[in-house]
């Protein structure tokens, strides 16, 4: 898909796009979204209607089997999605996330065998950076990889815990940060392929959350995980500076998320006060409502066009890429757990309870400030790239 577009306005192709996803999202997506909440289950439905329409990893490239869905195509996928539920829409985010390093850095022979089998859907792909003492820290890593062998049967043996993995269990493939050299921190990391069948690998109980609970979250165990040699991703020691460019870029997919479940949010409530009645006539006539509803349209278009901004930026791979990903993400999901909660309080004692989407939307939408890293981190993201003199005008 071509990555030119009008300025400030999407081009027929991305309007298709959108078009083609919210018709999905409305019949096969949100149907399901309260039922996936409530069960704390994975949306099934919705991974088979993504496979089936090829929105499952749409930025795969053509080469690789895929539709070749460039950043901005895949922002407007990832957004109508969680416009209808979060939950589903880490399905497109996660595969992104977790094949990305593979797409930056990985052999022609890797990104054939396991971006083909991504894109024919065959297994999601999740992405193991964080740990149980690697958080915000990600260098610190403790997961180790050896050396073992020589020849055509050397390989590598993986130990360790991964944390907070999106997806775990569900997906086939996982992109694995691990210590291939203790003494040089960030420079002795290194990235592998891993498989859910490898021996020795093992997932935790999912994780009880707030929110998304139709995405399970597990911790990720290797046990003396053997993998071929090839399963490297790129060369040796750079696995850090694959994983932090991957966020450049996938950042945008939470901004995204953050302005779908706001808009998603701001739909229902505008349903809903049209037609909620107070002191004979609808709430919506009065002046402090109005208020309140226009400054949540007002930031969700900001947000939107930031995200939109940021996503050019991602495909053209610009020297300012790490700001914008940083800001759009950061600014959007403060906008999402702003709006969902006016949401809420526009819905009053109804927006309290389960029978209504937008307490939903609020518990779902404040997952988009805290992973990919923290909002307090894109803000000393964004810091350190002003302070280099990194920034453009749009």
């Amino acid at each position: 898909m071509s990555a030119e577009y009008p300025l400030f306005a999407l081009s027929e192709e991305h309007q298709e796009i959108r078009k083609a996803i919210r018709e999905l999202c409305d019949a096969k997506v949100a149907p399901y979204a309260a039922a996936v909440d409530e069960d704390a289950r994975y949306p099934q439905e919705a991974h088979d209607a993504l496979v089936a329409s090829d929105f499952y990893a749409p930025h795969v490239p053509e080469e690789y089997g895929g539709v070749g869905a460039d950043a901005l195509a895949t922002v407007l996928v990832i957004e109508e999605i969680a416009r209808a539920d979060v939950s589903a829409s880490l399905i497109p985010a996660v595969n992104k996330l977790g094949s990305l390093p593979v797409q930056i850095g990985g052999s022609e022979e890797l990104k054939k065998k396991y971006l083909g089998a991504l894109a024919a859907g065959e297994g999601g792909f999740s992405y193991c950076l964080s740990e149980p003492d690697a958080g915000s820290d990600a260098a610190a890593q403790k997961t180790r990889a050896v050396r073992d062998g020589d020849g055509p049967d050397a390989g590598w043996v993986l130990n360790g815990v991964k944390r907070w993995i999106t997806n775990a269990g569900v997906s086939e493939y996982y992109t694995v940060l691990a210590v291939t050299d203790p003494e040089k921190r960030s420079k002795g990391i290194s990235a592998f392929v891993v498989e859910r069948s490898d021996p020795g690998v093992s997932f935790g109980a999912p994780e009880k959350k707030l929110g998304i609970k139709g995405s399970p979250t597990r911790e990720v165990y290797f046990d003396n995980v053997r993998i071929p040699a090839d399963r490297l991703i790129g060369e040796e020691g750079r696995g850090f500076e694959y994983a932090m460019k991957t966020l450049d870029h996938t950042r945008i997919t939470i901004a995204a998320q953050a302005v779908g479940v706001a808009q998603g949010a701001l739909d229902y409530t505008l349903g809903y006060i049209k037609e909620r009645q107070q002191f004979g006539k609808p709430i919506a006539s009065f002046q402090g409502i109005e208020f309140m509803i226009a400054d949540m349209g007002m930031k969700i278009e900001a947000a939107r066009q930031m995200t939109y901004a940021a996503a050019g930026r991602s495909e053209r791979g610009d020297a300012d890429l790490t700001f914008f990903g940083a800001a759009a993400k950061a600014f959007a999901s403060d906008v999402a757990m702003q709006v969902t909660t006016d949401a809420v309080q526009l819905l009053g004692g109804y927006g309290f309870t389960r029978d209504y989407p937008v307490e939903r939307m609020m518990r779902d939408a404040k997952i988009t400030q805290i992973y990919e890293g923290t909002n307090q981190v894109q803000r000393i993201v964004m810091a350190r790239q002003l302070l280099a003199g990194v920034q453009s005008e749009i």
